[in-house]
């Protein structure tokens, strides 16, 4: 996940901007947010642990004026602990240059670029990937665009990034497309974000997509569109198909789709390949309701809100703890007695993990009285983990990884379970399948997985504890 916004703007107030728009991507990532600002000449930063209006006020977003260029992020880690210098945009100086990072995905070959960065005397204070790329790009002795072009082929895996010195803003995406960048104009003003709704929120148009491989330059030339890197994919794309199923603000664009319209039709497909003979069709909100409206339409049963979400408590698939994630799901929905009492219910959720949230919302109904709970998903069941930027645990943990849909059904405690095809997802899309990535889908990945990226997990370059005697 992760939120990345830049702007080049002399004449706005560069740091207000970035932050609303951090506001809009505040889904892609709970766990810090940052503001990078530069002058011309200086950048200044501020970022801490927290939701983006807990890390900025009045006063901190005052002591950031007088930019002409920023960029902001959100984060949610992958790699690296959920902890203050692991927090973006990063910071690196050498020779005389500053720059500072933001990022979204996971790089695959880390580990090798650090153990080559040490050898070449370069100290890295985190342990994130991104401070990797910074460190590559602040220790190129050209210009900032020849850095960039430079690191983006040497680094692999997925990313979406924003780079700024004082004086520009560089976004650059990965040759395989994996995570989402765009390009939109604000009055003039040049501004990129990971999703459109970004752009929604500050008055900006969106106007392309920023390609697999390519770079955007933002200064006071304008935004200049190159591609740094050739595609890999064989002219194709390897977009991330769970930006479609969840991640993703419906109320964004990507690939010159609409995402609600998208969440809708794959419920209309569900309804098709999967009825059930029931009374009412509810959702897990909120991800799981425009899919559960398209299942309500198709199937011609009424929709009607059963579950009541408590909007100030977090989105419990991105709690960094499996502990959380347990004892969060009763403090994020209720049920309402009245909807749910006496009826054969259909509820619909855009996915199923791990499972332990699923399961408790299966017993969460019958106990508030349902005859019947039918599980419908808007997605194929999740058989593979993901190594490019999600939180989706190993395979052992995924629960339709050496489950039959029967079995998965009987873990959960549901009446019935059926899952969309991989063809019904596909055609939902209103996009050809080798435009995305499906890996956690179909155990087919786009790039090379390096063994210690599938045994080390997220924390794998955090310090270990000594052993006792």
């Amino acid at each position: 996940m992760c939120g990345v916004f830049g702007i080049y703007a002399p004449d706005r107030d560069v740091a207000r901007l970035t932050y609303f728009a951090l506001y809009a991507l505040q889904h892609r990532g709970q766990e810090s947010a940052g503001i990078a600002v530069g002058d011309g000449r200086r950048i200044t930063t501020q970022k801490e642990l927290g939701l983006v209006p807990q890390v900025f006020d009045e006063v901190s977003l005052t002591a950031l004026s007088g930019g002409v260029n920023a960029i902001g992020h959100t984060r949610y880690s992958t790699t690296g602990s959920s902890r203050w210098p692991n927090t973006q945009p990063v910071m690196r100086h050498r020779q005389g240059r500053t720059v500072a990072l933001g990022h979204n995905g996971n790089l695959t070959n880390t580990a090798e670029l650090r153990t080559e960065l040490a050898e070449r005397g370069v100290r890295l204070e985190t342990t994130s990937d991104t401070e990797v790329i910074a460190a590559l790009i602040c220790e190129h002795p050209g210009t900032l665009e020849e850095a960039v072009r430079d690191a983006m082929g040497r680094i692999h895996g997925a990313f979406s990034a924003v780079v700024a010195d004082g004086a520009q803003v560089i976004a650059f995406r990965d040759p395989d497309g994996i995570r989402p960048l765009v390009l939109g104009d604000l009055d003039g003003a040049p501004v990129v974000a990971s999703e459109t709704c970004a752009f929604d929120i500050v008055g900006a148009r969106y106007v392309c997509d920023i390609e697999p491989g390519q770079m955007a330059i933002l200064d006071h030339h304008g935004p200049r569109v190159a591609q740094a890197q050739p595609v890999r994919q064989g002219g194709g794309a390897a977009l991330c198909i769970f930006e479609f199923i969840y991640f993703a603000r419906p109320d964004s664009r990507m690939d010159g789709v609409g995402l609600h319209a998208a969440r809708v039709r794959m419920g209309e497909r569900l309804a098709v390949e999967a009825p059930a003979d029931a009374d009412v069709v509810i959702s897990v909100p909120d991800s799981g309701t425009p899919a559960a409206q398209g299942y309500a339409r198709a199937s011609g049963l009424p929709f009607a809100d059963g579950l009541v979400k408590n909007r100030y408590v977090g989105r419990t698939f991105i709690q960094p703890e499996q502990g959380l994630r347990e004892h969060g799901v009763k403090l994020k929905f209720n049920p309402i007695h009245d909807v749910i009492d006496g009826q054969r219910v259909v509820v619909v959720d855009d996915s199923i993990v791990r499972g332990s949230t699923t399961g408790k919302i299966v017993q969460m109904l019958f106990d508030a009285g349902a005859a019947e709970v039918h599980l419908r998903i808007s997605s194929p069941p999740i058989v593979s983990p993901c190594f490019y930027g999600i939180d989706m645990a190993a395979s052992d943990e995924l629960i339709a990884s050496d489950k039959t849909v029967d079995e998965i059904r009987d873990s959960l405690g549901a009446t019935s379970l059926a899952y969309l095809s991989l063809e019904g997802l596909q055609d939902s899309t209103e996009r050809a399948g080798n435009r995305f990535c499906r890996a956690c889908l179909t155990r087919t990945y786009p790039t090379e997985i390096p063994d210690d990226l599938r045994e080390g997990g997220r924390f794998r370059f955090e310090a270990r504890p000594a052993p006792v005697a």
